[in-house]
């Protein structure tokens, strides 16, 4: 099934256009769409769940991530990477969450290494998958604040 997702990823990526972008802040969160947001969050069930009744998978539920603090869902195993960018203060914001999904392994090493903690910014997240098209990422964040408790937090 990982194969199968990898596939899907990539060919994903492929059809895409990259654009790069250094931030969700400053206006460049306008335009998210939520439906279809729900539409790419597709991608994302093969490893998480998003919802009321939602349970983890390979990777952490997504309800209620936007505010949360880095490697603290409940019940879930995450990575050393993912725990120490939480304990040196990661908390899930759109313009995080924006920044994390091009390249999560990437981005959690740089958080740490920013923070100070470069000795700390050693292996890798669970999460395998990246979405790199920007609109994408505005859409799929769309539609998980719509799970958040506080719908309008940046």
């Amino acid at each position: 099934m990982i194969g199968k997702m990898t596939t899907i990823a990539a060919t994903l990526v492929a059809a895409v256009a990259v654009l790069p972008s250094a931030s969700f802040a400053a206006g460049e969160g306008a335009g998210g769409d939520p439906v279809r947001g729900a539409q790419v969050f597709k991608y994302c069930m093969t490893c998480h769940r998003i919802g009321p009744n939602a349970k983890n998978l390979i990777g952490p539920v997504l309800t209620g991530v936007i505010g949360r603090q880095s490697g603290t869902a409940p019940g879930f195993a995450y990575s050393d990477l993912n725990k120490h960018a939480g304990e040196n203060g990661l908390v899930w914001s759109e313009d995080m969450i924006f920044q994390y999904l091009p390249n999560p392994n990437a981005f959690l090493k740089k958080f740490l290494t920013d923070k100070g903690k470069a000795d700390l910014a050693t292996g890798s997240t669970k999460m395998t998958y990246s979405l790199t098209n920007e609109q994408q990422r505005k859409d799929v964040i769309a539609y998980i604040k719509t799970f958040s408790p506080d719908k309008d937090k940046k």
